[in-house]
């Protein structure tokens, strides 16, 4: 059986020219980046008000759900049935992709290519995010080195450096060591690249104007008299945004059906807002009678951020909704062990369903049409098959069986099909809370009506932050929180569909230039640490430059 590698680099593609033509897109639209990639130049080019479907999943587990594949793959199956179709999705981070969850360019025959360009570095977007990032760390404690006008707190500086690699060592450090031409002495730390602010601002800007307010509105430190100090301050919004002028623009690429896809910013759902630019969803929606995009992890982060942060800055809800799902890991969740996730077990899957359930009726309550795509794995019994499509024609929707790591875009015809039609249905969007809820009331609801929890607990500091938030005037904006990915709770090992249990809210984070407060549960961290086993260790590069092992 081939490797995803060996699949992607045995397919032929089309030159990114054609590509663009099939979007109604000019050569004056689009700046080549070689032969298969290619910016897409600003403003967007507006021909057509498609419809969004945005696709989320149940929690991931270890068995897999393949939400990118069934993304990737569903776009070429409306493609099949003759829709025109783009897709959205996010670039993936090299902390993932040498570390254990792998890429995020889909797998089997339902991929987007070039994959190995796409899987490191891409066109340069996260160096450059990167690079901004930490230009205004150094500008930070240059400004504090050399007299300190704007009279900061070196114990207040709230602006991290970032590297783009899982380094659990650089969680927290001591900068500024060597004496008096070394700087000032401070604690500091590193997040991952995917977790900036500027990742953030760059995915949630309309233009190049939108980016320079929303980076010079970024809370960078307090004073000595806690007064708080932006980029706007310091007075280096203008050197950022020059930084990110290539960036900001997205990227189009082709699946391995030459499907046209826009790949473009990548910040995590489980410590970010999880959506890819909006620029790049304007784009597809834009050129394109489908657009497609993926919100990241579970319904419970990625999807409810992008309804509830993202969708408000698009100017646009989706016109359906699609949660996939494996029974492997229902399975999983019902309390079947790893190792035997191959054998029948119809009422461990019904118990598993639970967290599914839970899902679908998150996805509901906003009011748009919800349809389960259960993705095929060899292992799947007949028994199992009947049983869990039961259980979702219970919750009151339709489930889909897709095949597409296998068959590309003829294992989601069925499920193109069913969205075509849910598409046209008239549905009004209901919000999941009002933009002038303050903020714990915001996080209430999410966690009480999403998570299935009871209530809320803010640690000490917390409540110090939640005090100064408000007195601020800051506690009206849309609130991003920080959770595991594995569980609706704040504890990862707690599987299935938990209830009446607290979320642990430790620290909120104001985030003015993208527009939301941060609120950091559990013990969820901003930097994660690589495996025991990471996936480097298989990586390699011959000497004609063939690259193996990148999955």
């Amino acid at each position: 059986m081939k490797t995803d590698i060996e699949i992607s680099q045995s397919t032929k593609l089309e030159k990114i020219n054609l590509i663009a033509k099939k979007l109604g897109l000019s050569e004056k639209d689009i700046e080549n980046y070689g032969d298969y990639k290619a910016k897409i130049n600003l403003p967007i080019k507006k021909q057509k008000d498609g419809k969004l479907i945005l696709v989320t999943s149940i929690n991931p587990t270890a068995a897999g759900e393949g939400k990118t594949t069934l993304t990737i793959g569903l776009g070429d199956a409306f493609n099949q049935i003759n829709k025109n179709c783009a897709i959205a999705l996010r670039e993936p981070s090299l902390g993932p992709v040498m570390g254990i969850k792998g890429g995020a360019t889909g797998g089997g025959y339902a991929q987007v290519a070039p994959m190995e360009d796409i899987n490191l570095f891409f066109t340069g977007d996260f160096p450059a995010i990167t690079e901004a990032h930490d230009t205004l760390s150094a500008l930070i404690d240059n400004h504090i080195h050399h007299g300190n006008q704007l009279n900061i707190d070196p114990r207040q500086v709230e602006w991290k450096r970032v590297v783009d690699i899982n380094d659990r060592e650089l969680r927290h450090a001591i900068v500024g060591l060597g004496g008096r031409t070394s700087g000032v002495p401070r604690e500091d730390g590193f997040d991952i690249t995917v977790a900036s602010e500027i990742m953030a601002v760059l995915c949630l800007s309309n233009d190049l104007k939108d980016l320079k307010n929303k980076l010079g509105k970024i809370l960078i430190a307090y004073t000595y008299d806690k007064e708080p100090i932006t980029v706007n301050d310091l007075g280096v919004t203008g050197a950022l945004a020059l930084l990110l002028k290539d960036a900001i623009k997205p990227n189009l690429v082709q699946t391995l059906e030459h499907t046209p896809a826009f790949i473009h910013g990548g910040p995590f759902a489980n410590i970010a807002h999880g959506c890819n630019s909006i620029l790049a969803t304007k784009a597809a929606i834009h050129s394109a009678d489908y657009a497609i995009t993926e919100a990241g992890f579970g319904a419970d982060l990625g999807g409810e951020k992008f309804l509830d942060i993202t969708a408000p800055k698009i100017g646009k809800n989706p016109d359906a909704i699609v949660i996939v799902a494996t029974i492997r890991a229902l399975k999983l969740n019902g309390g079947v062990n790893k190792n035997d996730l191959d054998n029948e077990n119809v009422e461990a899957l019904l118990n598993g369903a639970d967290n599914l359930g839970r899902h679908i009726k998150n996805m509901k309550q906003y009011g748009k049409p919800v349809v389960v795509a259960i993705n095929k794995f060899t292992s799947d019994t007949i028994n199992e098959m009947k049983a869990l499509d039961q259980y979702i024609k219970d919750q009151g929707v339709k489930a889909i069986n897709t095949d597409v790591w296998a068959k590309g875009g003829k294992g989601a015809i069925d499920l193109a099909n069913e969205l075509v039609a849910a598409c046209d249905e008239q549905h009004d969007f209901k919000p999941l809370y009002n933009k002038n809820d303050d903020i714990l009331t915001k996080i209430n609801k999410v966690v009480k009506n999403i998570y299935g929890g009871s209530n809320v607990e803010l640690s000490s500091k917390a409540q110090s932050q939640l005090k100064a938030i408000k007195k601020r005037g800051w506690d009206k904006m849309p609130v991003c929180i920080a959770k595991t990915q594995y569980s609706f709770t704040d504890n990862a090992k707690l599987l299935g569909a938990p209830n009446n249990f607290i979320i642990h809210v430790r620290e909120l984070q104001p985030r003015l230039g993208a527009g939301f407060i941060v609120a950091l549960t559990g013990k969820v961290l901003t930097m994660p640490g690589l495996p025991t086993h990471p996936a480097a260790l298989d990586m390699d590069i011959d000497n004609d430059g063939k690259i193996k092992g990148l999955f």
